[in-house]
């Protein structure tokens, strides 16, 4: 089974362009990383600066994600 929450890179920030030619050409850095809802299909926000501290944020949300359908489970087999 798939988890409801993953990482992904988040969408780098141009800083600059500048044209060569009949080319442009723009200079790019990382913005950090997302986390990805795999059930709603869209990236939450905030971005995290470090994969490490993005890692964590999602461990959590996907551990609170397991326990609420544990809980919703359990209260649909009581009779």
């Amino acid at each position: 089974m798939q988890t409801r929450f993953v990482i992904v890179p988040a969408v780098p920030i141009e800083q600059e362009s500048f044209r060569a030619g009949t080319r442009f050409y723009a200079t790019t850095v990382s913005g950090g990383f997302d986390i990805y809802d795999n059930q709603e299909k869209m990236r939450l926000k905030p971005s995290y600066a470090s994969k490490e501290e993005a890692l964590m944020h999602c461990a959590r949300m996907n551990a609170e994600h397991s326990i609420s359908l544990a809980i919703g489970n359990a209260c649909v087999m009581q009779p």
